[in-house]
């Protein structure tokens, strides 16, 4: 899973590298799609449930799911990029929202806090904690800084399939979820919003954005839990 999740962080890097004002989101998931396959792995979500893409690419108030297609980036817009790796029989998924050229300071904000809402929640991906622990974590710090945190989607565990249990609320439950053993291997993806929690899905299915039409930022890792201290990130080089 190690070397599947090094191959979608050094993916996401060549798309990363690639976004800037007037490159499609088709373009950004050519480069996705060919460095997956160049390096011996297969895109995780091409073909999934019968996703389009390599890479979810969603804009501006898209959370999830966009698919790739001819909408140009522009000056000011946020592009949130989810993709993973397959290879020799395990998954890899990953998520991180960037910038196009000169963002606002709410967008800046925006993806600081998605950011640090991950790492505040993988703090509490210790053997012997709860799933529910992270979830907690993760909701305080968005709700501390006056975000939305979407409720739609979770993460989720990984391994063979690309979605399996445990589910990863990015929101505290009444119900604190399994407690995590050495060798758990999940997905922690905080999903949060300028504004409403609520999202809508468009016709193709699949897109979801933020129904007062507000930004959205996603940051999200392949983690596995550890024999002791610190989860061990698969996903960062």
């Amino acid at each position: 899973m190690r070397a599947a999740a090094l191959i979608a962080a050094a993916a996401m890097d060549k798309v990363l590298s690639a976004v800037r004002e007037g490159i499609t989101t088709s373009e950004l998931d050519e480069i996705a799609y060919h460095y997956i396959l160049g390096a011996g792995a297969k895109p995780s979500f091409k073909g999934y449930g019968g996703f389009p893409g390599t890479a979810c690419i969603s804009v501006n108030d898209q959370v999830v799911h966009g698919i790739p297609g001819n909408r140009r980036l522009q000056e000011g817009d946020i592009v949130s990029i989810d993709m993973g790796a397959y290879l020799h029989g395990y998954h890899s998924d990953m998520a991180r929202t960037v910038g196009v050229g000169k963002i606002s300071p709410e967008a800046e904000m925006l993806i600081r806090v998605t950011q640090e809402s991950f790492f505040k929640g993988i703090e509490k991906a210790l053997a012997g904690n709860r799933i529910g622990d992270i979830s907690k974590a993760i909701e305080e710090h968005a709700r501390s800084n006056g975000l939305g945190v979407v409720t739609e989607y979770v993460g989720h565990g990984i391994g063979q399939d690309l979605h399996e249990d445990p589910e990863v609320p990015n929101y505290a439950t009444p119900r604190k979820g399994p407690v995590m053993r050495p060798g758990l291997v999940i997905a922690v993806e905080p999903m949060l919003t300028l504004g409403t929690h609520k999202v809508v899905v468009a016709p193709n299915g699949w897109t979801a954005s933020t129904k007062d039409g507000s930004l959205s930022a996603h940051y999200e890792n392949t983690i596995v839990i550890t024999e002791n201290g610190p989860c061990s990130i698969l996903t960062i080089a």
